[in-house]
């Protein structure tokens, strides 16, 4: 019995730390100390994280569903008491789109709900960039925006 309670508690411990390697991280990594997308400078209090990514959409059409960015603490855990400012910009442009809509809102709970975001020309591969001071800021995934007949215009 002990001979097992041993290797189990050896195993757990290796999979926790040691067999990750030295200096390997165990879990997600924050940045401490200014940069890193860290808009408020000093200590970041944590992280943004897109729940709701931006899908494909028509030029000129609202984003839907509508994109949500929640405030994360250290630990992964949302910051459900962050009221703050979130803003969201275009990341990847290549196609020269230009965002509207409400691009700064007021986190509740924790969570901003961009509904009325639009991008009025199309192209491929656009990402949105969340940011809110003493956040890490975060790039969404990359998504198409179709020209006015619905059709998708394809970075060759």
């Amino acid at each position: 019995m002990r001979t097992t309670i041993t290797v189990m508690l050896i195993a757990a411990l290796c999979a926790a730390a040691a067999c990750a390697g030295p200096g390997a991280p165990i879990g997600p990594s924050i940045p401490r100390e200014g940069g890193g997308g860290n808009s408020g400078g000093g200590t970041a209090r944590g992280v943004l994280a897109f729940l709701v990514q931006p899908t494909n959409v028509a030029a000129g059409s609202p984003i839907d569903p509508e994109v949500q960015v929640e405030a994360l603490d250290t630990l992964g855990n949302v910051l459900t008491d962050f009221s703050g400012s979130v803003r969201v910009a275009l990341g990847s442009n290549a196609s020269g789109g230009r965002l509207s809509g409400t691009v700064s809102v007021a986190a509740l709970s924790g969570v901003a709900f961009f509904d009325t975001l639009v991008i009025n020309r199309a192209g491929s591969a656009y990402t949105l960039v969340a940011s809110a001071p003493g956040f890490v800021s975060v790039t969404s995934a990359p998504f198409t925006v179709f020209g006015a007949t619905g059709s998708a215009v394809r970075a060759q």
